[in-house]
């Protein structure tokens, strides 16, 4: 388990500071693929750095898998309950367990596949058969063994985004940083990374977290999120459930981001025929929970109240294994069954947002 508590981390840039990270506790369970999502400057990336100490808090705690908790006070690392200085030797372990990866790879251009992917064993003191054989094993985990003795220079994007995540786990980690590691990837490799960061995440039991300003990347990998804003965590939750009833504005803007039921926001706004309503109309924007999908609501509310519906926009997706639905539609019939009819819905766990009115 991953638990931080109170993190907070400044910087002092030009004269003036810059709080990246105030006051965040998060708490990831062993085995989860939880994201981190936020604009650029919400301080996500510095979070994730805090969390191997390559960039040192100011204040909090934080507890990596058996690490045993690590206290920070003025810039200080102790370790332990009784609050003796980290030793580097402690650092270090600490870190050997904890693989990250890049938007930008960061492997080294004049050594060959193989080379990169044994650099962090150089000095584990495993024999060079042992170093061999376990670069071996990572580059047929990741589908590479053909390219071991290939350059950077020689590989597709998603080829190299896999050397490097060979090269994290190549130390037996327990836990898999991924900072925007899809971020440079065209789509047809980024689904390609996220589809081997499940499978790993299944194999190994590997605890991800994904840092993010991708609401698609959360959607598609993750079990958890938290959205952060101005270095603060402003919501968290289960991918179902931010998506479902998202409550602070910016998440609200990440979740529309990803569902195709936020295109009727630019109808609206060109006052497009799609979305114009006439008297006695509604433009009504419904949500079907887990609780809802799979019901004949919408047949329902016709046959039972006679009102009629005419779908604008509607979509249904899989999210944690959960089907999550959206629908546009103009409701038309009298006003007190339209009216009953929308009571009814919401008592069926049907979400009923108004748009416009006739």
């Amino acid at each position: 388990m991953i638990e931080i508590k109170h993190l907070s981390k400044t910087f002092s840039l030009k004269g003036r500071t810059v709080d990246a990270v105030r006051d965040v506790s998060l708490t990831v369970q062993d085995g989860d693929i939880y994201g981190v999502i936020g604009y650029s400057g919400a301080g996500k990336s510095t979070l994730v750095r805090c969390l191997n100490l390559l960039e040192t808090p100011d204040s909090g705690t934080l507890t990596v898998n058996d690490s045993g908790l690590i206290t920070v006070e003025n810039g200080k690392i102790y370790h332990g309950e009784n609050k003796q200085p980290m030793k580097e030797k402690q650092l270090n372990a600490m870190r050997r367990h904890i693989g990250m990866i890049f938007q930008h790879f960061n492997l080294l251009d004049r050594s060959t596949v193989f080379e990169n992917v044994a650099y962090p064993l150089k000095y584990s003191g495993m024999s060079r058969a042992e170093i061999s054989a376990r670069v071996m094993e990572m580059l047929q985990l990741v589908d590479l063994t053909e390219k071991r003795d290939a350059y950077p220079s020689q590989l597709s994007g998603g080829q190299k985004q896999r050397v490097a995540i060979a090269r994290a786990l190549a130390s037996h980690p327990k836990v898999l940083l991924s900072d925007e590691a899809t971020s440079a990837l065209d789509p047809d490799a980024t689904e390609s990374i996220l589809a081997l960061l499940r499978s790993l995440n299944e194999k190994l039991g590997l605890t991800i977290i994904m840092i993010t300003h991708e609401m698609a990347v959360i959607k598609s990998i993750c079990r958890h999120v938290a959205v952060m804003e101005d270095g603060r965590v402003v919501e968290e939750g289960s991918v179902y459930d931010i998506f479902a009833h998202p409550k602070q504005n910016i998440t609200k803007h990440f979740v529309a981001s990803a569902s195709a039921l936020n295109r009727v926001d630019k109808l609206l706004r060109d006052d497009s025929p799609l979305v114009r309503v006439n008297e006695g109309e509604l433009l009504v924007r419904l949500l079907f929970s887990r609780d809802s999908v799979g019901d004949s609501v919408i047949s329902r509310i016709s046959r039972d109240f006679g009102v009629s519906i005419s779908i604008v926009l509607a979509s249904v997706e899989v999210l944690e294994g959960a089907p999550l639905g959206g629908m546009v539609a103009v409701l038309k019939g009298d006003e007190e069954s339209v009216k009953s009819a929308l009571d009814w819905l919401n008592k069926h766990h049907v979400e009923v947002e108004v748009l416009r009115r006739g």
